[in-house]
């Protein structure tokens, strides 16, 4: 047996916070060392953080990442360590992995394959490392190898994909297989969408099992940038079987896994492959050179390992109610603490949007004591004021989370009673206000600027939206005492048509839910209220919005507005949405899936009217979905603009493609 203790890091970064991010690599290295380990694999780009965008272009950013490179380098004696940084080399930025051993450098791997879909956006400020190129980079007067590398660490080999590298067909651990690699490295910044995890499952068991190695996957960790999520997940698998994983949504500022490993046995499974040695090169190319460390490995003995154990905790955790629910909460607690704000702030109407943010900001707290107790999260909020005397979670609650019912005459009962029966089971801070008196005083200042008076026959929508609009300055207001940030309720399905009030309801500093569906939003109520995360964590207060029909209450209560009757059936409408615009299909298309999904259901006439309806409000709306507050990207449904999902603000509207439609 040749055994090994590996590690896999995960880091809370903050993009240029140099300090705290070279702090958690520190934490992390000392922590490895104090589980014996020999090899730690963190995250990509980890010590400049990995959202910094156009700030990749300042040499400032490339020259204060080797100036803290060098600052950890010393703290890397006895260990093998990989850590994420840009490196300028040839008037190019290149996204590499660097690898410490035992207090030296030895060389740097430059990222291959660039993440470029949806929301990345790595080849507008990364160059892409071409296989088989091999140079030199100078830091402080010495020269270290940069290039398509290996790194033979006294007779162990090492190799490393980064992140995307592993994604894609023709990924590196092909060639590192070739040079007989025992050991593959992936630093990830892998940003969090449903069902996602199951996919690096795959990739890295493959990754082990087809190229007879121990794979070593690490990611970030939490809200690094604002919209991105980072679950953390760590992952270690040996000879094509899991045989350690982590936690994921930890709130800790960094954690670890680490597992022994026999190289032996994963050579003995190159040995009955058959691995083909290629020399220096395959398919005619150059491949990975190899550099030559001295280190001397611990002798270790064998661990009982139950493999069949190693996923229980992930596959406990695997439905998506829960994913959504600690992903969104992690992002709102660093989205809290990095902003440096003392609260969150919501309009809480009532209705199924506003209850699921209140709902999440308070499972946001909920979560962080889980994780990490009520001291270590009063530690990370103690520029808060009051947070230190609390003493428990209901006492957190009511001091950062403020709820404000804001009625007009057109509000009911029934979402009145919503409001306040959810705020007080979460126990949050919670007052009333009527603003029926300053919707009479703008509506009548403008009937008598216009000389006109309004009616709700002619004059609709701008009655409706003045309300909204109206909500706006005072919640406002409030944030702003408070120094809280203030949070936008509105939801991907009304982002689609714009359903919204501009400078109303979109008001806000971020926006939680604007990537999720309303259907999905009012089904994940209901479990929080039934069930809840592990069928234990229950939020009865929500029982009243379930009862409720989803309504903007803009209207006077006798025309019984329902937000369905204004647009369509939520599921209509959300199947529409996927199909046009996650699956760009034109408006005959379209209407000729919903035909075959809901045919049973809902006339042919309706459904034409509602894909017409649909894809009007799309094109005429784009200039709204430009202006909403940044939302959190959870899967490739989102609509924002500048992360996912580009349209034109001006367009043709699709009127021959509807016209087309109309023939059928």
């Amino acid at each position: 047996m040749n055994l090994i203790r590996v590690a896999a890091g995960v880091l809370n970064q903050t993009p240029l916070d140099w300090e705290n991010n070279k702090n958690n690599i520190l934490q992390a290295i000392a922590q490895a060392k104090e589980e014996k380990a020999s090899i730690l694999c963190l995250p990509e780009l980890c010590i400049s953080g990995y959202g910094c965008e156009d700030a990749f272009y300042s040499h400032n950013t490339t020259n204060v990442s080797l100036e803290i490179l060098l600052e950890i380098v010393s703290h890397t004696k006895n260990i093998i360590v990989s850590v994420g940084l840009p490196i300028r080399y040839l008037n190019r930025v290149f996204n590499t992995a660097c690898l410490m051993a035992d207090g030296k450098i030895i060389g740097f791997v430059p990222k291959k394959f660039l993440a470029g879909d949806g929301i990345h956006y790595e080849p507008r400020w990364f160059s892409p490392w071409q296989s088989g190129r091999h140079g030199e980079i100078e830091i402080a007067g010495v020269f270290y190898p940069l290039g398509d590398l290996f790194f033979d660490c006294a007779g162990i080999r090492i190799g490393f994909e980064i992140c995307e590298d592993a994604w894609v067909a023709s990924r590196p651990g092909r060639n590192l297989y070739s040079h007989a690699v025992d050991i593959i490295l992936n630093p990830s910044a892998s940003h969090f969408a449903f069902g996602k995890m199951e996919v690096r499952k795959r990739f890295v068991i493959e990754g082990s099992r087809a190229f007879g190695t121990t794979y070593v996957y690490a990611n970030l960790l939490g809200n690094e940038a604002g919209r991105a999520i980072y679950d953390g997940s760590m992952l270690i698998a040996s000879g094509g079987k899991i045989i350690a994983t982590g936690e994921r949504f930890s709130y800790h500022d960094f954690d670890l896994l680490s597992a022994v490993i026999d190289v032996d046995k994963t050579r003995l499974q190159q040995v009955q492959t058959k691995a083909p040695y290629f020399n220096n090169t395959i398919d005619g190319n150059e491949i990975a050179e190899g550099v030559f460390v001295d280190f001397e490995f611990p002798k270790l003995q064998p661990e009982i390992k139950n493999y069949d154990e190693a996923l229980a905790w992930e596959n406990g955790k695997s439905i998506k109610e829960e994913e959504f629910s600690r992903a969104v909460s992690i992002a709102l607690f660093d989205y809290l603490r990095k902003s440096h704000s003392y609260g969150w702030v919501i309009s809480l109407s009532g209705g199924a949007d506003s209850s699921a943010v209140a709902a999440l900001c308070y499972l946001s707290l909920k979560f962080a004591i889980e994780s990490i107790g009520l001291e270590k999260v009063k530690e990370k909020l103690n520029y808060i004021p009051n947070v230190n005397t609390c003493l428990s979670l209901d006492e957190l609650s009511n001091i950062l989370i403020s709820c404000v019912y804001q009625s007009t005459d057109n509000s009911s009962n029934d979402t009145r009673h919503s409001a306040e029966y959810l705020a007080k089971s979460l126990n949050v801070n919670y007052f009333e206000i009527n603003i029926s008196s300053l919707v009479k005083n703008y509506t009548e200042l403008i009937e008598g600027g216009i000389n006109k008076k309004l009616s709700w026959e002619t004059d609709d929508i701008a009655l409706q939206n003045i309300q909204a609009r109206v909500r706006s300055p005072s919640i406002w207001m409030l944030a702003n005492l408070k120094n809280a940030l203030l949070l936008s309720t509105s939801n991907r399905s009304e982002a689609a048509v714009g359903y919204a009030t501009m400078d109303g309801d979109t008001s806000g500093s971020i926006s939680p839910i604007a990537g999720i569906d309303k259907a999905y939003l009012r089904k994940w109520l209901k479990w929080m209220e039934t069930q809840g995360v592990n069928n234990d964590w229950k939020l009865p207060g929500l029982n009243a919005v379930n009862n409720l029909q989803p309504t903007a209450e803009l209207r006077p209560l006798a025309m019984t507005q329902t937000d369905e009757a204004d647009l369509m059936p939520y599921d209509v409408l959300d199947a529409i949405e996927r199909c046009a615009i996650r699956d760009k299909e034109n408006p005959t298309e379209c209407f000729l899936m919903m035909k075959a999904q809901f045919e049973n259901n809902y006339t042919v006439e309706q459904l034409k009217l509602w894909v017409e309806r649909f894809f009007k409000l799309w094109s005429r709306n784009q200039w709204k979905r430009e202006r909403y507050a940044p939302s959190f990207h959870l899967d490739d449904e989102n609509l924002d603009p500048k992360t996912w999902c580009r349209f034109p603000i001006l367009s043709g509207g699709f009127v021959k493609e509807l016209k087309d439609m109309r023939k059928i």
